[in-house]
């Protein structure tokens, strides 16, 4: 008789979802699905309002990566204006954006995966967290505290408010950057530096106990998608993006925000409120992709900062080609931690980053925009159409959880395969079936979206407690 294993809900995500794994009579793995099992709906709700506060509105869609939210937005807006934001509000939101992308993968890394990787698969569950980290590695307890209080502080910093802020709006930034403000981030840098060495060298010296793991983690040929400059090097707000096969060999190149659409599609499955992203010309699901910190990194030639650049050059030995396996996802977040530390100080350094002109202004220019960044996880698309009083008729977004989401329940499958053998398993063994979603950092709650009609019950009660009416949908 067929059995099923479900693991629900799946822990230290960002986000609610389960996993089900399908055995057949011999006991063998025969499927396996992760599902998302909440929705939010913030692309229905949006229609109406004025384009100008989507930023601000689509923030509030998530608490750890609000800025991601933020940026895509302004672009999707400043695209409708037809307007190029400041230089100097341009690097002020680089730095913000940076600052995001350390204190959200110190979250991924130390709060909710180092469990793993420090005190083992199989360690006690009541002490497989931050706080268990703590007490057995104290320095690199600290470290990941430290990590994520840098990248916070420095969003405070720039917009007053450590989550959602409204210092980003359509045509800039609000407020300028003052030296008393840019001199507190370059004090916070050393400890910065020296935290995330200590952070690469732990994982350094604890990977080669996870070969199996590595092995069976998401590890198969796959396409990936990221941003990049003109020169190959490592973008995460402007250049455009690429899409590279197996073999490393380009498939696309060139994807502005506003041709997202004519490459990219989306498609959806009945267990999962999560849709399934997919390149167009590939089809679906031969066109899915990774993105996020493996991706990219497998995309670029350079990180365009020294010390990253050294790390890339060692995490490209990891392979002939692309780097597979999703392990290595927990290798690049480090990378790209370096890096976001390096290039705060570089445009620190910037003559122009004290300039008070950091905001443009225009109205309705164009009926329809869009604008992509790379958020913590991945590629992020905004894309509204507007009337021409500027409300909001059409928005949808695509997120970096629904890029990856072929990618995650492929690995789950794999390792269930793994670790699930004659119908019995492990409390170790579900925890690395449920570690292979974490690798990939998904943030659930941004990747939302309804599928059909969602099952409602309505009903009407007496102040005795009676039942007076009930509707069911």
């Amino acid at each position: 008789m067929t059995q099923t294993i479900t693991i629900d809900p799946v822990t230290r995500l960002e986000g609610h979802g389960k996993i089900t794994i399908y055995l057949n009579d011999q006991g063998e793995v025969e499927n396996a699905q992760f599902h998302v099992t909440q929705v939010r709906g913030f692309e229905k709700f949006s229609q109406g309002r004025p384009f100008y506060e989507m930023p601000a509105l689509t923030a509030r869609i998530c608490g750890i990566c609000p800025v991601s939210h933020l940026l895509a937005s302004a672009k999707a807006c400043e695209a409708i204006m037809s307007v190029r934001i400041p230089h100097t509000a341009a690097q002020l939101r680089r730095i913000l954006n940076l600052a995001q992308m350390v204190q959200s993968h110190a979250l991924s890394f130390f709060h909710l995966s180092s469990p793993d990787l420090l005190l083992g698969m199989e360690s006690d569950p009541a002490q497989r967290h931050i706080f268990g980290v703590a007490a057995a590695r104290p320095e690199l307890g600290r470290a990941g505290i430290g990590l994520r209080r840098f990248g916070q502080h420095v969003i405070e910093l720039l917009g007053t408010k450590r989550i959602h802020t409204g210092w980003v709006v359509p045509g800039g930034v609000t407020e300028p950057l003052s030296a008393a403000k840019r001199d507190e981030m370059l004090a916070m840098l050393p400890e910065a530096y020296a935290n995330v060495g200590l952070a690469l060298a732990a994982y350094k010296q604890i990977a080669d106990r996870f070969q199996q793991e590595i092995s069976v983690f998401a590890n198969f040929p796959s396409n990936y998608l990221g941003l990049m400059n003109e020169d190959e090097s490592f973008e995460i707000n402007d250049g455009a993006l690429r899409l590279i096969g197996p073999k490393g060999d380009i498939i696309e190149d060139g994807i502005t925000a506003q041709h997202f659409t004519e490459v990219i599609g989306e498609a959806v499955e009945n267990y999962s409120y999560t849709k399934f992203v997919y390149y167009k010309p590939l089809g679906y699901p031969e066109g899915s992709y990774r993105v996020g910190p493996l991706a990219r990194l497998n995309i670029v030639k350079s990180m365009g900062t020294p010390l990253a650049d050294q790390e890339l050059k060692e995490f490209k030995q990891l392979a002939a080609g692309p780097v597979e396996s999703s392990f290595f996802y927990h290798h690049a977040r480090l990378v790209e931690v370096l890096h976001g530390i390096e290039k705060i100080e570089h445009i620190l350094a910037d003559t122009q980053i004290l300039d008070t002109h950091v905001r443009a202004t225009a109205g309705v220019n164009r009926l329809e925009g869009a604008g992509q960044i790379e958020a913590p996880r991945g590629t992020l698309n905004h894309h509204y159409k507007v009337d021409e009083n500027g409300l909001i008729t059409w928005a949808n977004l695509v997120v970096a959880t629904g890029h990856n989401n072929n990618a995650m329940n492929k690995g789950v499958l794999q390792a269930a395969r793994c670790y699930v053998k004659d119908g019995k398993f492990t409390p170790g063994a579900l925890n690395r079936v449920e570690a292979v979603i974490r690798t990939f950092d998904p943030c659930l709650s941004c990747s939302t979206h309804a599928f059909g009609q969602m099952p409602l019950a309505m009903t009407m009660m007496s102040a005795d407690g009676k039942v007076v009416d009930q509707v069911i949908r």
